[in-house]
């Protein structure tokens, strides 16, 4: 095998493949990148749950297949000149890596016993900006559950309604719900679950542009997200998901619209107190046209208080410092609505108009004296 490559253009394909290598793995050649070169240059990583290949343009002069650790390969690239990256396997398999004046001899492994990703069926399509997919991802995950006790909700829903996408995540304690309309989807509307990990490599790999495009290939066990020469395949989560639509409630004694940065503001000053050790939650008493908030840990205390749009009176509730800072950064308007009913309900986040999102939080259980 052998081939030259621009610098920047192999960095980026090794940073994008090495995201599906494994770490640490009792397989060796988990922890390696599978090196094709045929018509372009081919990188893939595998770690038995995700795997991810792209392809670069590069000169090939001989192709063939090898595998390299992926962590020492990506060190020595970043490490080279800014020139042109010559690599050139022998029969032994020893490689060479030529940049400048630098040169590196690495034992490369046999391909043969790299393992294959799954075949995935490619007949139902969902395409959508890759901007898009970004912003779903990104404004549900942070309610993707970490408990593997049930593992369904360690991933988020897609699902497809006619012309519209939702993307759901839910941890027991809150709740997020995305909805895009979509142009071409598939007649035939699909559920499916995708795993948090897979898609936060996938929310880090898009691209933030309108004109890129991804599409998205939901298999029986597998899914494939393509965008541009790169393609990730994950396993999908099997398991009965969360009825969120009866979750959300639809009945309460307060709709107010806030100031969504005001909000954001106002509790985290008030949780400047509160850290992992110290987790006691926020005291919201709303009082005419303002909302007091107070937090007491083993620190000290803390107060401040946030104007509302519309008073609401004589309701105290509590909750989570992080999980409500969540919801309203996933916020992307200036104004949102603010839906609450009691003391023990839970807290909604709702767009002004429209249904783009909607967030559930909820509430702690106030003490006296917290």
């Amino acid at each position: 095998m052998k081939f030259s490559c621009e610098k920047s253009t192999l960095i980026d394909a090794i940073s994008i493949a090495s995201r599906a290598v494994s770490s640490k793995s009792t397989i060796a050649l988990l922890e390696g990148l599978r090196i094709t070169a045929a018509d372009q240059l081919t990188l893939a990583g595998y770690d038995l749950s995700i795997g991810i290949r792209t392809s670069v343009d590069a000169d090939i002069i001989e192709a063939g297949e090898i595998v390299l650790s992926a962590k020492l390969f990506g060190e020595i690239v970043r490490k080279l000149p800014n020139d042109i990256v010559y690599v050139e396997t022998d029969e032994k398999m020893l490689t060479t890596i030529k940049c400048g004046r630098a040169v590196f001899n690495l034992v490369a492994s046999a391909s043969d016993d790299f393992p294959q990703m799954p075949e995935v069926d490619c007949t139902k399509e969902i395409s959508m900006p890759q901007k898009t997919l970004k912003s779903m991802i990104s404004q549900t995950i942070f309610a993707v559950s970490d408990n593997e006790a049930k593992p369904i909700h360690t991933g988020c829903l897609f699902e497809t309604e006619g012309n519209q996408l939702h993307v759901v995540a839910v941890d027991g304690y809150r709740l997020s719900v995305r909805r895009e309309l979509l142009e071409n989807m598939p007649e035939e509307d699909m559920k499916f679950v995708v795993p948090g990990t897979a898609l936060r490599e996938i929310e880090r790999i898009l691209a933030d542009d309108e004109q890129k495009t991804v599409s998205i290939y939901p298999d029986e066990k597998h899914i494939l997200f393509q965008f541009g020469s790169t393609i990730l395949i994950t396993r999908l989560i099997d398991g009965e998901f969360l009825n969120y639509r009866s979750a959300i409630p639809h009945e309460f004694n307060h709709i107010v619209p806030i100031n969504t940065r005001e909000m954001i503001e106002c509790i985290e000053r008030v949780s400047l107190i509160v850290s992992e050790k110290l987790k006691n939650p926020v005291r919201m008493t709303f009082d005419g046209p303002v909302v007091k908030m107070s937090c007491i840990t083993a620190v000290g205390k803390s107060y401040d208080e946030c104007p509302l749009n519309e008073p609401v009176e004589g309701l105290e509730i509590g909750f989570n410092n992080r999980y409500l800072l969540d919801a309203l950064r996933a916020c992307t308007d200036e104004q949102v609505i603010l839906s609450l009913k009691g003391s023990l309900n839970p807290l909604v986040l709702t767009p002004t108009e429209g249904d783009k999102f909607t967030y559930l939080v909820l509430p702690v259980r106030l003490k006296s004296g917290e």
